[in-house]
This record gives C-alpha cells, structure tokens and sequence, in this order.
C-alpha cells in the first residue's frame, strides 16, 4: 500500500463529507499520485471519437467543481469527468448526506447537486485549455428550476468549447423528480432540446463534442429499450450505465444501510452489470455504452466491458481502495485481456 493509499485510508477518522473535502485539497496542493510512463497500449480505445489512453475513467461525484481533473488525469484515469454542475450553485440536501458502509465496502449518498454554479466551473475548465487529457462535464438541473430541461440546455451552451465530452445526468435519486426525465415523453424532449442546441453551436463554432446519457439501474421492463430508441433517434453518443441504486440488497450489513438516497460500490456490480447487458442487447452496436457501478478491481472492470461496455467509470471504491486503485485495476485488467488472448478492449466489448 502506497503513502497516498494510507493517507487515503486515514481520512476514515473524520466525517466521510469532511474528509472527501480534505482529499480535494490535497490534490489541489499536488500532493496526489503521478503515474509514470505510458499506459500499457491494450487498455487504449476509441471512445464516441474520443481516443483514450486506457479505458478507466473517474465518475462525477468526486470532482464536482473540476477542481483537480489534472490531478486525477496524473493518477492514471484515462479520462475525468467533472460534476454534476448546475447553472446556479446550491447548497444540496443537508448534512450529514454521504455514508460509508464498510462492511460492504459501499457508499450512500444524498448529496443532491452540491456545487458552485456553472460560472466558476466554466472559468476553471477555461484555465487548464491545452494542457492535454480528456475531461468531460457532466450536467444537470437545479432543484428549483422552473425549466428543468432548459437548465441542461443552458450547461451545454456555456461549457461548449471547454469540455471534451458533456454527460446528461438525469439519473440521480437526489433531486426530487429528476428520474422522471427518463421517461420515454420526457427523455424525447430533453434530448430533441440538446439535439437542437448541438446543431446550432456545431454550425456557430464548427466544431462538435460527444454527449452521453447518464442512466439509472432501477429501470423497468422496456425501459431501456425505449432509452435506447431515443438515445439513438437524437444522436447521442454513448450511454453511462448505471447511476446509484435506491435498490438495498438484503446481504447489506452496515448500520448504515438504511439511509436513504443513492447505494454506489461494491453491492452494485452486479446489478448494474445486468442492466448493462440489457442495453448491449438493445443497442445492438448503434450507440457506445460505459460501464459504472461497483468497479472495486480489474475482475469488476473485465466483466463490464465483456457486458458490452467499451469503457468503465469509478468513483465509491477509491473511498476503500485509495488513489493508488486505478494503477491496480488497469494491470489486473490487462493482464485478464491477454490472459483470454484479446489484443484490445475493442476485442473484448460484449464477448461471450
């Protein structure tokens, strides 16, 4: 276990609100982890047209103000994204809102869309232009907003330029009535609105970025193929599956488990890798998927792109794994791809 993993496994003292605070400043003051050398070239792959040195990327929810994607981009994820960000800053839900379950190494939050605002977020994405890695933004709506779909329009609008992909997140639990934007009516709306935006600032700066759809896994039969049909009627380009759970599995030990909000970490894998297989089934290669959701080790990582995930996203198991995690699942990973004789993740998407 590296210095930066015990530093990480410290923080469990404090509040795990306070101490995800901590962990932010200590990256802002360069005292993160710095991967060295390339990334092995297995673990390289296109991505909605983004190339990525290797396919582990870091969910939002960690850098909900892009305040460190540099210093996460240095730990070795192949690509960041940022947020959520919502027009106006708000406060979020009142603490305390974010729980560990160590015993099963899960997380439980119900932040609801803390953030600063789209103003200082655009600044600081703004400031790192040119300094290379892959960073996208993921947007959502504020609690209040009277125009919920315009909010996202109006996330895009302002970081079109700044980021290198953008994430409509419509699936968080945290934000009352925010799940109902996955409805098949609702969904139509939101996207035909991004769609039309896309277009215009596409002709206006002549350039284009990847939009994706953040999904939950709590969804019904049909559901997903709706999204599917909808997602690929609008042109997105990938879809993150999956957000928390408001699901609680009856193995769950922790005093905790009760909390309400979203469940995230190790008790998601497999739920959410069973929904990723349902929207692989749907998509039938027509749209590019991401896997999320309890990725903890290289074995997790494995079986999402093999459910049809062309790249993965973590967040909840660096809260038990430390920083020095991403280093370990993308050599475990490679060494599972070779092990099965794949020359690339490519190869892999989706293999029996």
């Amino acid at each position: 276990m590296s210095l930066h993993d015990l530093a990480a496994r410290a923080l469990h003292v404090f509040d795990p609100e306070d101490a995800h605070g901590w962990a932010i400043r200590g990256l802002k003051w360069g005292l993160g982890p710095r991967e060295s050398g390339p990334d092995d070239p297995i673990l390289a792959v296109k991505l909605a047209g983004l190339d990525l040195p290797n396919c582990v990327g870091l969910a939002a929810g960690f850098d909900k103000n892009a305040e460190v994607p540099d210093a996460m981009l240095a730990a070795g994820f192949g690509f960041v994204e940022a947020g959520t960000v919502t027009p106006l800053a708000q406060a979020g839900n009142p603490r305390p809102r974010l729980f560990r379950l160590t015993e099963d190494q899960a997380v439980i939050n119900r932040m609801g869309f803390n953030n600063g605002g789209l103003e200082p977020f655009a600044q600081r994405l703004s400031a790192r232009q040119g300094r290379g890695g892959i960073v996208g933004a993921n947007i959502g709506a504020n609690k209040d907003a009277t125009d919920r779909i315009q909010d996202y329009v109006i996330g895009l609008t302002r970081l079109w330029g700044l980021s290198d992909y953008f994430t409509a997140n419509i699936s968080s639990p945290n934000t009352p009535g925010l799940r109902a934007l996955q409805t098949k009516a609702a969904l139509e709306e939101l996207l035909g609105r991004l769609a039309e935006t896309r277009a215009a600032l596409k002709i206006a700066s002549g350039v284009d970025y990847p939009i994706f759809l953040k999904v939950a896994p709590d969804l019904e039969d049909g559901e997903v193929e709706a999204i599917v049909e909808t997602v690929v009627g609008a042109g997105l380009d990938a879809i993150i599956v999956s957000n928390t759970t408001i699901a609680r599995p009856e193995t769950l030990r922790s005093a905790r488990a009760g909390e309400s909000g979203g469940l995230s970490g190790a008790p998601l894998l497999e739920p959410s890798t069973a929904v990723l297989k349902r929207f692989h089934a749907a998509a039938t290669g027509r749209v590019a998927l991401i896997g999320a959701g309890g990725i903890a080790d290289g074995a997790g990582a494995y079986a999402k792109i093999r459910a049809g995930a062309r790249a993965v996203q973590l967040y909840s198991s660096l809260v038990y794994g430390g920083p020095g995690l991403v280093a370990r699942i993308k050599r475990d990973l490679a060494a599972r791809l070779r092990a099965d004789g794949f020359a690339a993740v490519e190869d892999a998407v989706g293999a029996p």
